[in-house]
């Protein structure tokens, strides 16, 4: 079994615990390069919100930074911004999905600026 394998087995239990739940769920994806974070609706058919290191704002306030899109500075800022985007949507309650990704740096960072913004879970 390679490495992303072994990753997507470990995110498939949290994944179902979630569904079994119905709540919004907040999924994190992290790339060597760039970090992903989206409110997936409770049915899990559709994403509702997303905030990534891709987005032009985002881009602009890291730039000139080294390793502008993969470090654990970016990660608290799209954990804000997510954040802000929910509760602009109405969301205050979500569980966090780390997608098999071990829950320490750009993820843990990712996490707790959410919570900090004000997103439970």
């Amino acid at each position: 079994m390679d490495k992303k394998q072994s990753r997507l087995r470990r995110a498939t239990a949290t994944r179902r615990k979630i569904s079994e739940l119905r709540v919004h769920r907040l999924s994190v994806h992290r790339s060597n390069t760039h970090i992903y974070a989206s409110i997936i609706s409770p049915e899990g058919d559709r994403v509702l919100l997303s905030a990534s290191t891709l987005e032009p704002e985002v881009r602009q306030e890291l730039a000139g930074k080294k390793g502008a899109g993969a470090n654990v500075a970016a990660a608290s800022l799209i954990g804000k911004r997510v954040a802000e985007k929910a509760k602009a949507a109405g969301i205050e309650k979500v569980a966090f999905d780390r997608s098999g990704f071990r829950y320490h740096g750009r993820v843990k960072a990712l996490a707790e600026a959410a919570r900090e913004a004000g997103l439970k879970f």
